[in-house]
């Protein structure tokens, strides 16, 4: 019998020699995992079927079914498990086929911390959401929905041959979930790049408009977009909120002195620090919709309404989806921790501050009571609760619209 403290984890490899090389590499982790080893899909699935595992790490290449075909069936049959493809084909069709079912990428001869890492992050961000329900949904989601608008006229500037990979860059950036899933890609170890990529546009430059293209064209979540039934929630305000708080965030970053790095972190940030919304209002509209309903009253807050109902909000449930596609800590954190940036274990001024202070300022600007109070004891905190009227100047100067 499993010690039920112990973290289960199932490796697969059609190689029994790289399976015997993951045992030993890993002996020391024998007191924190529970280790399984499969020589192949079938068997990974025989397995899972006997008792549930935590974590999947597949080859990518096998002869009866691939990594790609084993994931995909993970997901569906075992959504809340996590997803890693470990392999050492740097093959682009066979990357594209698992954009959707993996959460993470690592390459072969894979380091022994940085398998660790990966595995021991993706147990931490499971354990960031409490309730089974939300872990389950989650983990059925192959990409964030893109607004119709945007995929269509991506779509046509992709089309035209005097499209310029700038152009592209400027475009993608304004969506969500196309930004995500470029930021996935790129970060992953096919690319072996040597540092983290959290500009849009970097990754545009990186990929080319061709594997932009593949990757556009293969994200059909914008027939999926229900969230027009759920009363009281805009996907298109949602956006118009990130944008402006990704902007006001971004330039706030800039005149606290952080750097372009950090200040880029805070854009992406800002853009993604409502996705959970998004996720909530996609799959479960009837019940996100009564939280909106509930939310209305002065009285109560949203993030008090989600949890409530859901036992994790919007914040915790964006932050665990960006965390299992790999995007870096300091955008996870400011995802998680926008409403409640005092519980965040990084207390300089960060992309989280900015992200914090933009929400807060725009919510306020455009009235929507509940949605986001500033923390000024945090601003005390950090020594920069007199820098307030200059980000209200900021705020002014670059004002945006939306409700999200």
């Amino acid at each position: 019998m499993n010690e039920p403290h112990l973290l289960k984890v199932l490796f697969v490899d059609d190689e029994l020699r790289v399976l015997q090389g993951l045992q030993r590499m890993l002996r020391p982790m024998r007191d924190e995992w529970d280790m399984l080893f499969a020589e192949s899909g079938e068997a990974a699935l025989a397995e899972m079927g006997k008792a549930p595992v935590d974590v999947v790490v597949s080859d990518m290449r096998m002869p009866s079914m691939s990594g790609a075909e084993l994931l995909t069936r993970v997901m569906r049959e075992y959504p809340s498990t996590v997803r890693i493809i470990l392999s050492g084909q740097a093959d682009r069709e066979l990357v594209q086929k698992t954009i959707g079912p993996t959460h993470q990428y690592l390459s072969k001869p894979c380091d022994a911390d940085i398998l660790k890492a990966t595995i021991d992050r993706a147990a931490k961000l499971r354990r960031l959401l409490g309730s089974q329900q939300l872990r389950l949904l989650t983990g059925k989601l192959e990409a964030l929905p893109s607004l119709p608008e945007l995929y269509m006229r991506l779509i046509e500037l992709l089309q035209n041959q005097n499209t310029t990979l700038k152009a592209v860059g400027e475009l993608v950036a304004q969506d969500m979930g196309m930004s995500m899933k470029l930021l996935q890609l790129v970060n992953s170890a096919f690319f072996g790049l040597r540092r983290n990529v959290s500009n849009v546009a970097d990754a545009v430059n990186l990929l080319g408009v061709e594997t932009v293209q593949t990757l556009v064209l293969s994200l059909h979540a914008f027939n999926q977009l229900n969230a027009r039934q759920v009363a009281d929630f805009s996907l298109d305000a949602v956006w118009q909120h990130s944008v402006a708080v990704a902007a006001l965030a971004k330039r706030i970053a800039l005149a606290e002195g952080l750097d372009k790095t950090q200040a880029e972190e805070a854009h992406l940030a800002g853009m993604l620090h409502d996705v959970g919304r998004v996720v909530l209002a996609i799959n479960l509209p009837d019940e996100y919709g009564s939280v909106l309903t509930l939310a209305k009253d002065p009285a109560r807050s949203l993030i008090t309404c989600e949890h409530e109902r859901f036992g994790a909000s919007h914040a915790e449930i964006g932050a665990y989806l960006l965390g299992l596609w790999g995007i870096s800590d300091p955008i996870v954190e400011a995802v998680a921790y926008h409403h409640f940036p005092r519980r965040c274990p990084n207390h300089a001024f960060c992309a989280l501050s900015a992200v914090h202070i933009a929400d807060a300022l725009h919510h306020d600007a455009i009235g929507a009571v509940g949605r986001g109070a500033l923390d000024t004891r945090y601003l005390q905190d950090l020594g920069r609760a007199d820098h307030l009227p200059a980000w209200i100047t900021l705020a002014t100067a670059g004002k945006g619209g939306g409700h999200g």
